[in-house]
């Protein structure tokens, strides 16, 4: 068995605000390994620890700095993927032999209403994103693109809202509610205790079921993304990728069959609408 684990950090309980990463940044990282440290912890004494080949951890928030290498001390078969920028971001090196993804310590999409710290990939340039007109954000996005390469989903970590922007999506998923969003910038925390004990009971219980009883997330072609940024000129960068439409002043639409080649058209997007200020 091996196992996938995407991380980020606004959905991690102890966090709130990303002034947190420039006033405490050791307090966040903390934190993050925590939250990790438990999920793994609860993997290696399940009664399934002695068929793990492998977990991967992917560190995705950010530039990919914030889980400290010691986390692979815990065990001989864990493997840390660092660094930043990357092929497919928040998912590199996925591949169909893993039996399971795990997204923690997510967090709501842009717009959400009490999503703390909601965002999708950019808070700066991102101002709605939509595949084959549903409105997305990063958990169906990056579930999408392991139920392409034929790897489900069956665990994730995040604040309320999140919890309920999936449940329509991935109902099957076992969700570990790590707070409570108060506003963008504000969060009731739920008891380390709490969340440690829902982390324990939602890996056994996820790992209890096969690869082949877990559905597939995915979408069918033809593909149609669309991304509306904060900004005119924003779209004015995106726009200067090949076989983009400009739709209106801030939006851009793409098309293609391939939702891997949507998946890095998606992040290539977002690097050239960073390209200016405004």
């Amino acid at each position: 068995m091996r196992i996938y684990i995407s991380i980020d950090m606004e959905g991690i309980p102890g966090t709130f605000n990303w002034e947190q990463e420039k006033t405490n940044r050791s307090s966040i990282q903390n934190c993050m390994f925590h939250h990790i440290q438990t999920a793994i912890e609860s993997l290696l004494a399940s009664p399934q620890a002695s068929l793990i080949e492998e977990i991967t951890l992917a560190d995705s928030h950010s530039a990919g700095d914030n889980l400290d290498y010691s986390i692979t001390a815990l065990d001989e078969r864990i493997n840390l993927i660092s660094g930043c920028p990357r092929p497919r971001y928040m998912m590199p090196d996925l591949d169909s032999g893993y039996d399971q993804v795990w997204f923690l310590g997510y967090h709501s999409g842009t717009g959400a209403l009490h999503g703390n710290m909601d965002h999708t990939y950019s808070n700066s340039r991102i101002h709605n994103i939509w595949i084959n007109g549903d409105r997305m954000n990063e958990a169906l996005i990056n579930a999408a693109y392991a139920g392409y390469i034929g790897v489900p989903v069956g665990l994730v970590s995040g604040d309320e809202t999140l919890k309920e922007e999936l449940l329509f999506y991935l109902p099957w998923i076992e969700y570990i509610t790590t707070k409570k969003a108060i506003a963008k910038f504000s969060a009731k925390n739920y008891s380390q205790k709490l969340v440690d004990k829902q982390i324990k009971l939602s890996v056994l219980h996820t790992l209890t079921r096969t690869k082949e009883e877990i559905p597939l997330f995915v979408f069918e072609p033809p593909l149609t993304l669309k991304i509306e940024f904060n900004h005119s000129s924003m779209a004015d960068q995106a726009e200067l990728m090949p076989y983009t439409k400009r739709l209106d002043g801030r939006t851009i639409e793409y098309h293609t069959d391939d939702y891997a080649i949507l998946f890095e058209a998606i992040m290539v997007l977002v690097y050239l609408a960073q390209t200016t200020p405004m």
